[in-house]
């Protein structure tokens, strides 16, 4: 059990059903009536901030989220194969768990999968990845002053935007995060 008055930022707790993480905290003693804890809060499941006040002898039962490298397989589908890198166990997930940067990740990579109770909520992919630049249209000698870039399609099949001096084949950086071009590999 955890007690409102012990908040910390990151701290994961249940509450109503859903599972909570602290992203900021307040204690906060007015000068009249009784002191209370202003919060904000992040649905781990869904994502969704929300404000909320409770008083400092709230009690919510501690949550445990496990966080577990695991390595990308394949995908059949709507289906997305992930082996545990310890008990080489294969557990396929769906979809709509995976996020938009999921579009950088190619097969054998590690990600970091997310779950409370055995139920995943959550892939990351890796914060950087190398990849090869498997299309894009050669650069026009001029125009540089600008900091131009370019289209540039890559081994996974998504579509980024390049510097002109970067060429098909070669292998580059990405911040999975923002998706964008970090340097040559």
């Amino acid at each position: 059990m955890i007690v409102a008055g012990d908040f910390r930022n990151g701290v994961t707790f249940e509450m109503d059903g859903a599972v909570y993480s602290i992203i900021e905290f307040q204690h906060v003693k007015p000068g009249k009536g009784a002191a209370f804890v202003r919060t904000k809060l992040r649905n781990v499941i869904t994502g969704a901030v929300i404000e909320k006040t409770f008083s400092p002898t709230d009690k919510f039962e501690e949550a445990r989220i496990d966080r577990k490298d695991m390595q990308y397989l394949y995908n059949d589908d709507e289906l997305y194969y992930f082996m545990d890198m310890e008990s080489f166990e294969q557990i396929p997930l769906n979809k709509e768990l995976l996020s938009d940067s999921f579009k950088f990740v190619k097969e054998e990579m590690i990600c970091k999968v997310s779950s409370y109770k055995g139920n995943v909520f959550m892939v990351e992919p890796p914060m950087f990845v190398e990849l090869v630049v498997s299309e894009c249209e050669p650069g026009v000698r001029g125009d540089t002053a600008t900091g131009a870039s370019k289209n540039a399609t890559l081994e996974t099949g998504a579509v980024i935007r390049v510097p002109l001096f970067i060429n098909e084949g070669e292998k580059i950086r990405i911040d999975t995060r923002t998706g964008e071009y970090i340097e040559r590999a």
